[in-house]
């Protein structure tokens, strides 16, 4: 089907594909909503902080098109891309998305919650660099580079299992009484649970089908106004499988739901290890090729930015402020000018 929407995009007429991109950036918009409005009410209706829901059933929604993308990368003998698409997504996700987030409605925090799911977020991080290890031969990690081997793609999904059985189990209900005296919807409230679920999937689809048809647009569009298709790999391709996250976040933030927006890039990050990777890895025989620049570049960047956002948790109190904010957007756009020059060389 993607391969139909882009041949399709590429026939277009300039006009059509500009409807395209104005249609597409709507329905995400509308996507969003719902998702973000569903979501908040199934947490409420259940009686699970919305963290919570955002770092499970949002994120897992919302990660579907890196998954796709790494596993049908890795079916086609690109490994490499699946790898790639995993880790920037984490530094895009942590770095680009939540920082807007903060920006827009700085979210309150549970510190408990959040440390938890903090630290299997970054646990995460590094669990992906231990597994791609050459432990036969570390002494050329930096020249050869290592890697992510079938079996532990298999042993990411069992993970994938236990995090999302274990942050189900997890859920409290405190202050879930209080949110629903303060809801201003307790029509909605009133709704079946699978009728809310229904809503909360066709969210999901309107945000990744947008998406699917909004990144060739643009791809087109830039291709025919003759911008550098190593621009447009370096960018668009990364950015384009967050996207479902940042307009997910952004919707979430503007109605005051910044704990959801968290939820989501923290069950993101979180996936996007055991799912997209762990998924992409346990189809491909030879595993996924991590080659020395991950190592070089690639992954101590992703750390460095899961650490600052670790940092912005410990320093703030009962919201992450607006600097912080500002610190992490700051940190993806480093890294971001970085990784520029790391692929010219």
């Amino acid at each position: 089907m993607e391969e139909w929407i882009i041949h399709t995009i590429q026939s277009l007429p300039m006009y059509a594909i500009l409807a395209v991109i104005v249609v597409s950036i709507l329905t995400l918009g509308k996507g969003a909503d719902l998702l973000v409005d569903e979501a908040v009410v199934l947490s409420l209706k259940w009686g699970v902080p919305k963290i919570l829901i955002g770092a499970t059933i949002v994120s897992l929604g919302t990660t579907l098109p890196e998954a796709t993308v790494s596993v049908m990368a890795a079916m086609s003998g690109n490994p490499d891309i699946a790898l790639g698409n995993a880790v920037g997504s984490i530094i895009c996700d942590t770095g680009l998305i939540l920082g807007i987030a903060i920006l827009i409605s700085p979210p309150t925090i549970d510190k408990a919650l959040l440390n938890r799911q903090g630290l299997l977020q970054f646990g995460s991080g590094l669990l992906l660099i231990l597994a791609c290890l050459p432990y036969t031969n570390l002494s050329q990690v930096f020249t050869v580079g290592g890697n992510l081997p079938q079996a532990i793609g298999f042993v990411f999904l069992f993970l994938l299992a236990l995090y999302m059985y274990y942050s189900i189990k997890w859920a409290t209900k405190k202050e879930i009484k209080e949110q629903m005296e303060e809801s201003t919807d307790k029509e909605e409230l009133k709704s079946p649970t699978y009728v809310v679920i229904a809503k909360l999937a066709l969210g999901v689809a309107l945000v990744i089908l947008s998406s699917k048809a909004l990144i060739p647009a643009v791809e087109e569009t830039a291709i025919r106004f003759s911008i550098p298709k190593s621009i447009i790999s370096a960018t668009l391709v990364a950015f384009g499988t967050s996207l479902p996250e940042l307009v997910t976040a952004i919707s979430a933030a503007r109605k005051g739901h910044g704990e959801l927006a968290l939820g989501n890039i923290i069950g993101a990050d979180i996936l996007n290890v055991l799912f997209v990777a762990g998924a992409a890895a346990a189809v491909t025989t030879g595993g996924l090729k991590a080659d020395e620049s991950f190592f070089i570049f690639f992954f101590p960047a992703m750390l460095f930015v899961l650490v600052v956002f670790r940092l912005s948790v410990f320093l703030s109190k009962q919201k992450i402020q607006r600097p912080f904010g500002f610190v992490l957007l700051g940190t993806y756009l480093l890294v971001t000018v970085l990784s520029y020059f790391q692929n010219m060389k």
